[in-house]
């Protein structure tokens, strides 16, 4: 990817109204070391080191494969290690992303991490994390395990906790900030498919300064539990958009409900109850089990899930104070980032559902009209044409905007509320990702980076079109669509000479 690096000279950041000024080199001074930038091994089969000798990576159709293997800290260590450069790059972006959006400077962030998070997640992911922070330390990157932790709850933090909190101090006015729409996806079955078998599909909402580094793709063979093959972010030990499955053939995805407030402080992060029950969730059952355990309300989705041991489909809303779960063989079940029940809509979301301009609820027409036109044929090569979609069901208009399942928040859209409030947001569908239960048997799935339907993002000309955006000029990059490609859990590239640096 090309990269349009001209630096602001500084961000203004706030913790709790008291304004600092943090220079983009204060963001780098923690995640940039002695080698920074510079190219990790790549497949470590032949290594001496006998963590290291069980990973390896390659690249492929504009992501980055990765397997892992072991205990939950060689898992960690194999991922900071082989994915320094990324992580680095990745923690740069999202740090300048959540400062400036909350005003609230790094070490608020880091705080929180330390004092209410870290002491919330079981000891196998705290071995986990320090793994991945012992690996970068190995490839002499500097950021240490509050930043970690902070980076893992990039979604959590400054969406759901920061929120909360202004409401908790007395004359805190919450920040005006993006929505929380992300993704467009289904789980369909039984009459609904081509050969009456599950097929899944997700594109990644959120903001290209994320997208163009969502670039992952995890295959995890943990010493305890299921493997899982998942798309992912750098240094993240969740799928976090969520797509993947897991040996014993659970397939999960989610999109995120709009609107939502709420928060619990002496819950269990959002981030590891997900990656729990992807690792240790054999049914749909247990999935929910696991996610309501120590549920703090971050990162509020309504979970599509499947299991292609009973041909069964659910949805799975869980809000902080409400949830509930439908589940059927034979029907269908769309997410766009609207709430189905009206518990969960009423009392935790400001939400308002009548409100036809809308992106969640125009995506949520679309999603049922696409189902009902072609049902009964309904496979992965449909789905992918599904997450492409660029027709707007308010406006009875093709043209790609923020209110098409394949989004663009960059383009203008009429009437949408989103859109009003932040005109021109660089963020929409980053990525594509589809399956079905045959493929889950033997823990596959395609993907697609960048936008689904196959149109780039150039950083410079955005940049220069819309200055209100400069404060993401040291790390806006361009986010270019690759081709739709299949990722298998256990491949290895072709040959040792094929891998990329």
């Amino acid at each position: 990817m090309s990269c349009y690096r001209n630096r602001i000279p500084g961000v203004t950041l706030f913790v709790l109204g008291i304004a600092l000024i943090a220079t983009p080199s204060f963001l780098d001074s923690r995640s940039a070391g002695a080698n920074a930038g510079a190219p990790v091994a790549l497949g470590q089969r032949n290594s001496s080191d006998a963590i290291l000798s069980k990973a390896y990576r390659f690249e492929r159709g504009g992501w980055i494969y990765v397997h892992l293997e072991g205990s939950p800290h060689d898992i960690g260590y194999q991922h900071g290690y082989l994915l320094a450069p990324e992580i680095s790059d990745a923690f740069a972006a999202v740090s300048v992303e959540m400062t400036h959006t909350s005003k609230r400077d790094w070490s608020f962030f880091r705080r929180s991490a330390h004092q209410m998070l870290w002491p919330k997640i079981d000891v196998e992911y705290q071995s986990e994390l320090q793994g991945i922070v012992d690996g970068l330390q190995a490839q002499k990157y500097k950021l240490d395990l509050d930043d970690i932790v902070a980076m893992n709850a990039f979604m959590e933090l400054p969406d759901y906790y920061v929120p909360w909190l202004d409401e908790q101090t007395q004359g805190a006015k919450p920040p005006s900030k993006p929505g929380a729409e992300h993704c467009s996806a289904f789980v369909a079955t039984g009459s609904y498919t081509k050969d009456h078998q599950i097929v899944m599909a997700h594109n990644n909402w959120t903001s290209y300064l994320q997208g163009a580094r969502w670039k992952i793709i995890f295959d995890i063979t943990p010493q305890q539990g299921y493997r899982m093959l998942m798309d992912g972010f750098p240094g993240v030990i969740v799928s976090d958009d969520d797509f993947g499955v897991n040996s014993d053939g659970l397939m999960f995805t989610e999109t995120t409900i709009t609107d939502f407030h709420g928060w619990n402080p002496n819950g269990k992060p959002e981030f590891v109850r997900a990656r729990k029950a992807m690792q240790y969730a054999g049914s749909i059952d247990e999935y929910v089990k696991i996610m309501l355990d120590g549920n703090n309300g971050g990162y509020a989705n309504d979970w599509l899930l499947a299991d292609r041991k009973t041909g069964e489909i659910a949805r799975f809303e869980l809000g902080l104070l409400h949830s509930k779960v439908w589940r059927t063989k034979d029907g269908y079940y769309a997410g766009s980032n609207f709430a189905s029940d009206p518990a969960v809509l009423k009392d935790e979301t400001t939400f308002d559902p009548s409100n036809a301009a809308s992106s969640a609820n125009a995506r949520h027409i679309r999603w049922d009209e696409l189902m009902a036109a072609n049902q009964g044929k309904i496979d992965t090569t449909l789905a992918q044409a599904f997450l492409a979609d660029h027709y707007d069901a308010y406006t009875k208009k093709t043209g790609p905007n923020r209110r098409t399942l394949c989004g663009h928040g960059d383009v203008a859209t009429e009437g949408d509320p989103g859109f009003a409030k932040f005109p021109y947001n660089p963020s929409g569908a980053v990525e594509g990702k589809v399956m079905d239960s045959h493929m889950a048997e033997s823990m596959t799935f395609i993907a697609r980076i960048g936008h689904p339907c196959g149109t780039d993002f150039k950083a410079r000309p955005f940049l220069e079109a819309h200055p209100e955006y400069s404060w993401q000029s040291s790390v806006l990059i361009d986010m270019n669509a690759g081709p739709w490609t299949q990722f298998r859990s256990g491949e290895h590239a072709p040959s040792e000479d094929s891998a990329e640096k």
